[in-house]
């Protein structure tokens, strides 16, 4: 049997068994080569950590040498041997052993003797001494490396928090400066933004009666044929749109100035608070930085993140910027303050106005209300006949529609009966009296047909000319009721009171 990558190292032979005196069928005991061998006691044991490969049942042959190697060479080549052993092995040559054995005596000749085995054991424990050494020299200095790394690491670390928390003590402080300094403009703002805030208002509140009376106005352009009267109402409304609209104007002019202040403190704050947010953003930074420990969570590699700087000032120039928001935003802070006393002069005497012209304009329309009214009480009176007139006539198209719906199935059954008498075979289809009566029955049907689709023709007319004279009464109806709605419930309605706070009415 051959093993992948060894040579063959024993021959078989098939045959008969040989016999006789002449042909020994046994080699020699093993027993004479005894004192060639040392007993197994007398070696050192082997390591517990090595596995005799002996021991594995896929490569038998794992101490064999792997050449095919003559026995005698073999024995001669080796180290020197007690001189009984050589001369037993040297006899065991001229033995012709049997075929049957071949295989044994090759595989005895071609082992590694004892000597080799010790020698091989020797080298494997040298060399084993000679790695332990180097690799405890090596832990030795890896242990005082570690040691001595580990020291300047913390060395360093402890800086950096020491540091930091310095750094993070100078940000409270100026972030604390910046904070008051907002809130002071934050404050200014407020009391000219309420200042402007009632300007606006009583702008806005003057917008209520101008769009009012602007509402008056086109709502009754709004109204149709003869109510579009140029009256006095009308003329009350546009003197009220002028004085609102004078008043107005006024306002706008301070509230501009209003803002233009207002915008030049936002810009100041906005400042302020950019830096605070910066601030407070950089001192959550620093803290979460100065609170890192080696245990911390969400710890990375950030490889080359050393060779980045994106720092765009140093600790003058940080700190002499947020001491020039804060000079900016108290300049800011004074000129708002001789704006918010020059808001509330205009009022009083546009409330005043105004107030007057309302009044005026309410009068004229209560008066104008009341005509509105009786003229459209007669049109309602005319509209009620009309009414009554059309759902007769409604009834009447109805009663006729039916009469025309009735004449279908008399129709229909004389249509079947003429139908189903074509279809009698050869003479017996005779023109009779019943062919008579049938056809003239169909022409009567459709002649009554023809004289109700008449009636009902001239019936729906008449409903038509209804219906014109109560789309006319009602379109005049819904011109007075349209112009009392204006008047009354649009006009009226809006002008009740005076759209005005009390507050902006008693400045």
């Amino acid at each position: 049997m051959e093993f992948l990558g060894h040579t063959q190292t024993a021959s078989y032979m098939t045959g008969p068994r040989m016999g006789g005196s002449g042909n020994p069928t046994f080699l020699p005991s093993i027993s004479t080569m005894q004192s060639s061998y040392k007993p197994y006691d007398t070696y050192p044991a082997p390591s517990p950590l090595r596995r005799s490969l002996t021991t594995m049942p896929w490569r038998p042959s794992t101490y064999y040498q792997t050449a095919k190697v003559n026995p005698s060479s073999a024995v001669t080549k080796s180290m020197p041997e007690p001189l009984s052993t050589t001369n037993r092995l040297s006899e065991l040559d001229s033995i012709k052993v049997p075929p049957v054995f071949a295989a044994a005596r090759n595989a005895l000749y071609t082992r590694y003797t004892p000597n080799d085995w010790m020698r091989s054991n020797s080298a494997n424990y040298q060399a084993s001494d000679r790695v332990r050494s180097g690799a405890e020299r090596l832990r030795f200095d890896t242990a005082r490396l570690c040691r001595e790394t580990d020291e300047k690491t913390k060395r360093a670390q402890a800086d950096v928090g020491k540091k930091l928390g310095e750094r993070i003590g100078d940000i409270q402080f100026w972030k604390t400066e910046v904070c008051n300094e907002t809130d002071n403009m934050i404050t200014e703002i407020n009391a000219l933004n309420e200042a402007k805030r009632i300007m606006e208002k009583s702008l806005a509140e003057t917008e209520n009666p101008l769009h009012i009376a602007k509402e008056c106005l086109y709502n009754r352009e709004k109204r149709q044929g003869i109510d579009l009267v140029h009256d006095n109402v009308e003329q009350e409304l546009i003197r009220e749109v002028d004085v609102i609209k004078r008043c107005q104007e006024k306002m706008r002019q301070t509230i501009e100035k209003a803002n233009m202040q207002i915008a030049l403190d936002r810009a100041a704050q906005h400042e302020l608070e950019k830096d605070q947010s910066d601030k407070h953003r950089a001192l959550n930074l620093d803290n979460t930085c100065h609170q890192l420990r080696n245990t911390s969570r969400g710890l990375a590699y950030h490889d080359g993140i050393q060779r980045t700087d994106n720092t765009v000032s140093v600790p003058e120039t940080w700190a002499k910027f947020s001491n020039d928001n804060i000079q900016r935003s108290q300049s800011e802070r004074g000129a708002s303050k001789n704006l918010r006393n020059e808001i509330e002069a205009i009022l009083n005497q546009c409330a005043n106005d105004m107030w007057q012209e309302w009044n005026a304009s309410n009068v004229g329309l209560t008066q104008r209300i009341q005509e509105t009214v009786d003229a459209r009480n007669k049109l309602q009176t005319h509209l009620s006949k009309t009414l009554q007139e059309i759902f007769d006539m409604e009834k009447n198209i109805e009663l006729l529609k039916k009469s025309i719906q009735d004449k279908e199935a008399p129709m229909q059954v004389a249509q079947t009966r003429l139908d189903t008498r074509t279809h009698r075979p050869n003479v017996e289809s005779c023109r009779d009296p019943v062919q008579h009566r049938l056809v003239s029955e169909v022409g009567e049907i459709s002649e009554t047909v023809d004289s109700l689709q008449y009636k009902l023709r001239e019936a729906e007319n008449a409903l038509q000319h209804l219906l014109r004279t109560k789309s006319s009464l009602e379109h005049d109806l819904s011109v007075k009721n349209n112009s009392l709605f204006i008047d009354r419930e649009k006009c009226m309605g809006m002008r009740k009171t005076f759209p005005m706070s009390p507050r902006v009415a008693s400045y």
